[in-house]
């Protein structure tokens, strides 16, 4: 150790305090001092006017309920749409007429039609609303990206449905004819549909440069309307195209995997799913050569299925064959597989017991499907406690291990935040009580499956919450208020 000058020792690393709790710091002992005092003059204060501390109480109180309503109001029915609602439920209770066939065919046919109308306009209004709300990013009050991933998850809508609403809404804001004409029921959802491939900005745009006039009374919003309105409506797909083909006569951009796409739905009652797709020429000739090959090779005698039912087979039989090779790309830090969630009581009956099994999508399958896909699988057990809770290795690790994620994937089955439903294997394993700042556990207590989206929401304002009683989890936003998914329990109903 060096000398200073003086002959006074030098010390490179003096203890300034930081790292010595032997000596309490002044300023820390004032600071407690003056929190003291100010604790007593409260407590004087409220001692001396005790009526006066109940009353601000009750005031406060009633200023939150107040807040909380406003914030609800997500979930209060317009009084205009309530009474079109409750009308709505008289037309679907009336009574059908009576008579004999000759008598009744006309007036059901134009009961048909009104109503026809009615969903029409309907329809328009819903279109209108999503537009607004897409305007003004209203999902992201409830932690949402857009209106198409909030109203699946909210609505029970499927993804199909709230992608064709929101073309539906960008389709009337530029095409104020056929707007007119759809608000009056004259024009239907799958017209509108079909004019969407022309009605965007940027077709509209380009049309409006070749001197198209594009809103005038003989223009080409006229002349959209007019087709679909007119004797022959079965016409508008050929005048859509023919718009189409003289707008862009060159044809799409010469990247042929530009028009690849492929749409997975799942069933709304979860019993399984449809696929639809388009791909350009040479990759509809690999996908056919190679479901192809498996279809021949899975031919038997006697085989009585449809071509279409070989072709669905084969895929599925591609898929299992690439799954059990293992070469699949690696999702949470395991090799892609079928993930089935079942009771030990369920997997062992002996009868069956239809959906008490939950797929890794969310769809639900029966004890016997799960018993057959467990004949060539690893069976993990989950033992789970009467709080639903068990598994728990403290503090020693922050990452959590694989037995506690699938723990956590048995419990939830995807991400926990309210409205979203997106699946198991695009969720992070996220601490509830957040490892540094709240000393939380590495446990499936204090684990939530979170997408990467919500699980940024819920690092920046919004919460997640286990609700012990309700054995669910409950999301709340920065201000404290629930996300609520569904429709008002006060809503009118039909039955």
């Amino acid at each position: 150790m060096g000398e200073l000058t003086d002959g006074a020792p030098f010390d490179p690393f003096p203890d300034s305090g930081m790292f010595s709790a032997s000596r309490p710091s002044a300023v820390a002992a004032a600071w407690a001092e003056l929190d003291t005092e100010v604790a007593a003059t409260r407590a004087a204060e409220r001692a001396a006017d005790p009526a006066r501390a109940a009353a601000a109480a009750a005031d406060r109180a009633a200023r939150a309920a107040d807040r909380d309503a406003a914030r609800q109001v997500s979930m209060t029915v317009p009084d205009d749409v309530a009474a079109v609602l409750a009308a709505a439920r008289e037309v679907v209770e009336a009574v059908t007429p009576p008579g004999g066939a000759g008598v009744v065919a006309p007036a059901l046919l134009a009961r048909v039609r009104g109503l026809q109308q009615l969903a029409n306009v309907v329809d328009t209004a819903l279109a209108h609303a999503v537009r607004a709300a897409e305007n003004a990013q209203a999902a992201e009050f409830d932690g949402q990206k857009s209106l198409r991933s909030w109203m699946p998850g909210h609505l029970g809508v499927s993804p199909a449905t709230a992608s064709r609403l929101v073309r539906a809404g960008r389709t009337l804001e530029q095409l104020p004819q056929w707007d007119a004409a759809a608000s009056a029921g004259r024009t239907t959802p799958d017209q509108t549909a079909v004019v969407a491939r022309v009605a965007t900005p940027a077709r509209l745009a380009a049309a409006a440069d070749l001197g198209v006039d594009v809103h005038g009374d003989d223009g080409l919003d006229a002349t959209l309307t007019a087709c679909a309105t007119g004797p022959q409506p079965e016409a508008l797909p050929a005048v859509v195209k023919r718009t189409l083909d003289w707008i862009d006569p060159d044809g799409p951009e010469p990247d042929p995997t530009r028009r690849r796409e492929l749409h997975l739905s799942r069933d709304t009652d979860g019993s399984g799913g449809s696929a639809h797709g388009r791909w350009d020429a040479v990759g509809f000739e690999k996908v056919l050569t190679a479901l192809t090959a498996y279809q021949q090779a899975g031919r038997t005698k006697d085989d009585d299925r449809s071509h279409a039912q070989q072709m669905a087979d084969a895929l599925v039989q591609l898929c299992d064959n690439a799954l059990a090779a293992a070469t699949t790309p690696v999702l949470r830090g395991n090799r892609a597989h079928v993930a089935v969630t079942i009771a030990a009581e369920d997997l062992l009956d002996t009868d069956e017991v239809a959906g008490s099994a939950r797929l890794g999508s969310g769809q639900q399958v029966s004890n016997t499907t799960a018993r057959r896909v467990a004949c060539d699988s690893v069976i993990t057990r989950v033992l789970l406690g009467p709080d639903g809770m068990p598994l728990n290795i403290g503090r020693s690790q922050r990452l959590v291990p694989p037995h506690i994620r699938r723990a956590a994937e048995a419990r939830d089955g995807g991400c926990v935040f309210a409205g979203c439903t997106a699946p198991s294997w695009w969720c992070d394993a996220h601490h509830v009580d957040e490892w540094i700042a709240d000393h939380g556990e590495t446990s499936v207590e204090n684990t939530a499956l979170l997408c990467e989206r919500h699980h940024t929401k819920v690092h920046h304002g919004y919460s997640v919450r286990w609700d012990p009683d309700g054995r669910r989890w409950r999301t709340t936003r920065a201000d404290g208020t629930e996300i609520i998914t569904g429709y008002p329990a006060g809503a009118p109903t039909c039955s």
